[in-house]
């Protein structure tokens, strides 16, 4: 049986660079939007300020700013994808702003619920929790699967990175810190380094520092 303890496994959790409706204040789920000029540039400066440590394994949100980030990151790693670390689905508000939502009155109830409601014809932040948790699971099979290629060198200390959205960071580090939801907010090209506490099939994530 796979034994976590073996090795002591660091994650750094990074939001992707910034995009133009990033910029806009958007709801940005689903769309497939890439980063803009701006998002890059600003990805290379961190870069250049050493903010982004080495890492041995990457994993990454399916859509095109997490891949875009990972490979400006760590333009040698391979990555692999979780589609479950998509962000949430904002439904009817998904590529608008607080600006285009004024008089909505779905927008103002959401607003007034401190986000508990569903997003109209989106998800629920539970649902999203739910689902984010089982993707950090599904990465955490799929890590050990490398782990265990007979080719890998062993080590004690492991850096695993995970390109992430905003909200998905949100959903993972409430369910595996504790604390609340909107306590984890974190600016594009930013993030956390955690490490892996796993006993008896649950994982905790400490956070060490931010990025």
């Amino acid at each position: 049986m796979w034994d976590w303890s073996e090795n002591k496994i660091k994650f750094l959790l990074i939001r992707h660079g910034a995009t133009k409706a990033n910029k806009e204040h958007r709801y940005l789920g689903r769309t497939d939007e890439s980063l803009s000029t701006e998002g890059v540039k600003e990805l290379r400066e961190a870069i250049d300020k050493g903010c982004y440590p080495k890492v041995d394994y990457l994993f990454s949100s399916p859509l095109k700013r997490c891949l875009k980030t990972a490979d400006i990151l760590y333009p040698a790693k391979a990555v692999t994808i979780i589609p479950d670390f998509t962000e949430i689905n904002f439904g009817i508000f998904e590529g608008k702003n607080y600006k285009d939502l004024q008089g909505d009155e779905r927008y103002q109830a959401w607003i007034d619920s401190n986000g508990t409601l569903p997003f109209p014809e989106g998800e629920s932040r539970e649902e999203f929790l739910i689902r984010c948790e089982k993707g950090f699971y599904c990465m955490l099979e799929k890590l050990k699967e490398q782990l265990l290629e007979p080719v890998r060198k062993k080590k004690n200390q492991i850096t695993v990175g995970l390109i992430l959205h905003g909200g998905t960071i949100m959903a993972i580090l409430s369910n595996l810190c504790g604390g609340n939801y909107f306590d984890y907010q974190v600016l594009n090209g930013r993030g956390y380094v955690c490490e892996l506490d796993y006993h008896d099939g649950k994982a905790r994530l400490e956070i060490l520092e931010k990025i």
